[in-house]
Order: C-alpha cells, then structure tokens, then sequence
C-alpha cells in the first residue's frame, strides 16, 4: 500500500491533477499545542477493496505534501517548523495532519483596566508562499477546541471566535486568506486584589491620619512623608507587575497618582496648619471673616467643640481694671498719707512742705508702676486669647480638611473599584 501511494510521488508539488484548481486546506486548533489541518490529496487514493478493506493509513508527514501554514503574528523563528509527525491518510483522498507545536504570538496589551482588564489575542494563521487561488484556507468549525484545555491561574479564558479573512497584498493581485482565532482572556484578579488593591486603598486611608494627628504631638510631617515614602516604593513594585508600554495608562497608576499627590498635599497643608497654630511674634487678630467661617459654619457643620471666644470678656476685664485702677490711684495717698500721719502737732512746718513733696513724687511713681504692671498684664492675656483663637481655627481646619481628603479618598477609591471594560465577548 504504502509503495503503490509513494511511487511517483512528489511532495514538493500540490496534490491535485488540475492545477487551475486550488486545495482545500481547513485549520482547526486545539488549545493544547495541537494544530489540525485537513485538505483532499488527489494522488493518495485507491479502493480498500483491493488492500484488505484499508481505508486509512499512517505515512510519515515529511514524505508527503503539507500546506505551508505558518503563524503571522509569531514572535518565535519560523525556521523552528512543526514537530515531526504522521498523517493520517483516506482512501477518500482525505488528509489529516495534527502537528503537536508551541505557538508563542505577539499580543498587543491594554492595560487600561488593569487589573481588572480583559485582553483579547488572536492566532493569525495561513499560508505564507500559496495564494487563495491555490491553497485556499478555511476553519473547520466557529470555534476551539477546549475539552483538553487546563485553567490559568493568573487568565481566565472568556470566549474563543474563528474567523476567516482575504486579504490582499502588494506582492500579488491574487487574496491570501487566512484563519483568526480570536481568544478573549480576563484577568483574575484575587491575588491582584489582596497584594495591590487592598494595600492601595489602606495607604490611601492612612494619608487622613494626619489630619487626626494633634499639632502638639510633633508628629505631623514625620508620619506624612512616612506614607508618602512608602506610596512611591509601592508604585515602582506596581510598575514591575504591569506591561511597560505608552500606548495607555492603567487605573491603579492613576489611582496611586491620585494617592500620592493627596499625600504630598497633606504634608504641604500640615506645614500650613502647624504655621498656624505655632505662631510666634505679636500676633494677629484672628479676622472677623475668618473667625465667622471656622467658629459659626465649619465648627457646627462638623460637630467640633470650640470655646467660645473670651475677647469681649477680657475687654470688660480691662475697663474694670482700668476702674479698678483709678480707685486704687484714688486711694493710695489716702493710705499713703494715713500711714505718713505724724502725732506731732509742733512739728516744723517746713518738715511737711518736704515730705509732702516726697510722698507726691512716690504716688506717681507708684501710679506709673501700676499702670505698667496692668497695662502688661492685659496685653498679655489679649495675646494669649488670640494665640488660643488661632489654635483653634488650626484645630477647625485640620478636621475640615481631613474631610475634604476623606471624599476625595472614598470617591477614587469607589471609581477605581466600578471600573469595568467592556465585555469582549459581546
């Protein structure tokens, strides 16, 4: 059988006895590294009746005529070729040929959604040297053959589409058609969700800590940059898991973007926020605008405890102390002179010109002294009323602030996690 199919048989010219006619080639894929293809040989075919009732035999397939298919779309040596194998051959001229082989195909990554990004690879296959008039390629069915196929622990396979195309070049006027398998992947992300998701939106979290954080404990811009340093060493191992391309950025990039500008944001207004608060010099009266936008709205809106504001009451304590004052400077030459009282009537009247005289310069002295000591005193506990007023409209900030962080960080963060692509499949 073999030397009656094999006499005259030359492998290196297209099975068929009418060359205006072209070969029927039908690729089919099996997601196994297993191609099928199938096509008629006109010259491999006899009657079973005469040999036994054999209808089919195995011929070593480098002795046979193969259909130069070859993957466009290879990132591999296309000197590499097909393992060696049998076909398998009819009596009805039928032709099957299941080469085991590894294809290894550029796949062009839209890491938009990543991780949540479904990519979709195609299998460009065809024949390189015969055009459409001569070997004309075909799909054996709308689909791949999965039953052998074995789940990926990173991919999840979505969907697989069979498509033919014709497609002419500007070597020939003749098409070359060609066979795409389109394959649609999801990425699953389980392992993408506990070690990038999960510690991205803690980092993001801990950016509002800052804001919690008292003035006083000195610890603001030491646990601000703390996060900060501990965002960018995140991002460049997040880089490391993603394609290097420019064609597209990734959600995650933009969400830790977002992450480490709040961050850096959060450091500058703590530095404003502890200016404020540690204020050194003569202050500044706390203005009325801004007294009435952190004390009267943002206090009440956020539900903060500010005491109430003591400058009137000092004000009223300075007039009575100014009363007070002025009844004291009243009083005092009285005690001064009842205490400088002398029993004795005789005595010169000149003597008491003098002490008069003295005890008159002693009384303005001492009013100097006391109008000093006052004076100092209220101007002190002014300062004090408005070092504590500026204080509290850090205080105040610092909570308005971690709010406005705290909507910036849940909204980015729930846009992050409701971003879907859109189902490739469809």
């Amino acid at each position: 059988m073999m030397r009656y199919l094999m006499s005259g048989y030359e492998r290196a010219i297209r099975p068929i006895f009418n060359s205006s006619n072209p070969v029927q080639v039908k690729l089919g894929l099996t997601l196994t590294q297993i191609l099928d293809l199938e096509w008629l040989d006109e010259k491999l075919k006899w009657t079973p009746e005469d040999y036994g009732n054999l209808n089919s035999i195995r011929i070593p397939c480098d002795r046979l005529w193969l259909p130069d298919v070859v993957l466009y779309n290879s990132v591999d040596d296309y000197t590499s070729g097909y393992m060696p194998s049998l076909a398998m051959v009819h009596n009805t001229s039928r032709v099957f040929w299941g080469p085991v082989v590894r294809f290894r195909s550029s796949c062009k990554i839209d890491i938009t959604f990543f991780p949540f990004d479904d990519q979709v690879c195609k299998l460009k296959l065809g024949s390189w040297a015969y055009h459409g008039l001569q070997v004309d390629v075909t799909n054996r069915s709308s689909t791949m053959d999965l039953s052998n196929f074995v789940d990926n622990g990173e991919w999840e396979l979505i969907s697989v589409r069979v498509e033919r195309n014709n497609v002419w070049y500007n070597c020939c006027e003749e098409p070359f058609p060609d066979v795409t398998f389109y394959m649609y992947l999801r990425r699953r992300i389980k392992y993408y969700f506990m070690n990038i998701i999960i510690p991205c939106i803690i980092l993001s979290f801990l950016c509002l800590a800052g804001f919690l954080l008292p003035s006083e404990s000195g610890e603001k811009i030491t646990l601000g940059l703390s996060v900060l340093l501990t965002i960018t060493v995140f991002m460049l191992m997040v880089a490391d898991k993603m394609p290097q391309t420019s064609e597209s950025i990734s959600v995650i990039s933009i969400y830790l973007m977002v992450v480490l500008s709040m961050s850096c944001m959060s450091v500058l207004t703590s530095v404003w926020i502890l200016s404020i608060h540690h204020q050194r010099g003569k202050p500044r009266m706390v203005p009325k605008w801004l007294r009435i936008l952190m004390f009267s709205i943002f206090a009440k809106l956020l539900c903060v405890n500010i005491r109430k504001s003591k400058q009137k009451e000092y004000c009223n304590n300075k007039m009575e102390r100014k009363r007070k004052k002025s009844r004291i400077a009243i009083e005092e030459p009285e005690i001064i002179r009842m205490n400088s009282f002398r029993p004795d009537i005789e005595m010169d009247q000149e003597l008491n010109d003098i002490e008069n005289s003295c005890f008159t310069d002693r009384e303005d002295a001492l009013r100097q002294l006391i109008d000093l000591l006052h004076n100092k005193h209220i101007d002190e506990l002014k300062d004090e009323e408005i070092f504590r007023e500026w204080r509290d409209v850090a205080f105040v900030l610092d909570r308005v602030l971690f709010v406005v962080f705290l909507l910036i960080t849940t909204i980015s963060t729930v846009f992050i996690l409701e971003m879907r692509p859109t189902d490739g499949s469809a």
